[in-house]
């Protein structure tokens, strides 16, 4: 089953193509929005919907000629239903069904995060299930257990600004500009991460939850006081990381669990990475990341999730579609518990 994804659900316009037959991911372009919300300081969710519109059709067709194949050999159309900006959603999600239903294909909406946590099944040493995943997106930050496809359970979560939230917010403070969680990283290379004390937040409470917008008010509080913006960028990454292995150390104890996945935009960070990599070693484990180029939004991932689904027998109702702005993980099924029947959409 060859697999078109649609991913619209932010700031990035996705498109890929998968053949589940070989697992072989053919040809995948993402177009990032930068440029279009930079000026705002953050996205700007009427013109993100605006640029998807303008973008989906060209980047299918060069998607396609990438792979150096047509819409002939497309079986079915997988896209991001949630969670993610309504408006954005509906406009990728209308397309692809709006191709689906040009050439007779069922369709299926995916979960956003569920793409996320089996990015890594993409990659040349993907992860046998169960593990417990890191996901650590722009807008999310939560610790699950992965049991297989569809059985998740959630243990702890960020009870304000999630991770890449905190690293754009604190880039911001520092003047550098949108979106600035890499650039705040690069700066971070320059500085000593231990030239600011902060405290590593909601290490000394039990549970897996995590926190940090009192995190971000101390970076401003660091700046007024006249610390070095490359300081203070060290230390308040070294403080994320620190805190992200603390929490990570009591989930991996508390589920019995020695393979570790790292998902979404924050996974790309390479200091992240380093220090995972080592604290997995020393517990005789393994850490599994999705390609750099796999972290941040992309339908690679779409693709993929919707494939196990679609190939489990899960399709939309036609010619309808829903999407989610919230859609929980908990929420979903296991691959094949609707298999013989159609998921439930609103028109």
């Amino acid at each position: 089953m060859r697999v078109l994804a649609i991913e619209s659900s932010c700031d990035e316009t996705a498109v890929a193509l998968f053949d589940g037959g070989s697992g072989e991911l053919l040809a995948h372009r993402v177009h990032s929005q930068t440029d279009v919300h930079a000026e705002y300081g953050g996205v700007v969710p009427e013109l993100a919907a605006r640029d998807h519109m303008r973008r989906l059709p060209s980047l299918t067709r060069a998607t396609l000629t990438d792979a150096g194949l047509g819409y002939d050999v497309i079986d079915a159309v997988a896209y991001t239903a949630g969670p993610g900006l309504a408006g954005a959603l509906m406009t990728g999600a209308a397309f692809a069904k709006g191709i689906a239903a040009s050439r007779g294909l069922p369709a299926l909406g995916v979960n956003h995060l569920e793409g996320h946590i089996l990015a890594p099944l993409l990659g040349d040493d993907p992860p046998a299930f169960p593990f417990l995943a890191l996901l650590v997106s722009g807008g999310h930050s939560q610790l699950i257990e992965v049991r297989e496809v569809g059985d998740y359970r959630l243990l702890g979560e960020s009870i304000d600004d999630a991770i890449g939230e905190a690293f754009d917010k604190s880039a911001k403070l520092m003047g550098l500009g949108y979106p600035g969680g890499a650039a705040l990283s690069r700066l971070a290379e320059q500085g000593d991460p231990t030239a600011v004390p902060f405290t590593r937040p909601m290490v000394n409470r039990p549970g897996l939850d995590l926190s940090f917008s009192g995190l971000k008010t101390a970076v401003a509080n660091a700046i007024a006081a006249g610390h070095a913006h490359q300081d203070v960028a060290a230390s308040f990454e070294r403080t994320v990381i620190d805190t992200l292995v603390i929490k990570l150390t009591r989930a991996l104890d508390q589920t019995g669990l020695d393979r570790l996945v790292v998902a979404g935009g924050v996974a790309a960070n390479r200091p992240l990475r380093q220090r995972l990599v080592e604290m997995m070693a020393d517990r005789r484990g393994a850490v599994h990341f999705p390609e750099i180029e796999l972290c941040t939004d992309n339908a690679a991932m779409i693709a993929l999730a919707g494939y196990r689904r679609l190939a489990a027998g899960e399709r939309d109702a036609q010619p309808g579609f829903r999407v989610r702005a919230r859609w929980p993980l908990a929420e979903l099924e296991l691959p094949g518990a609707l298999v013989g029947s159609t998921v439930a959409v609103t028109p």
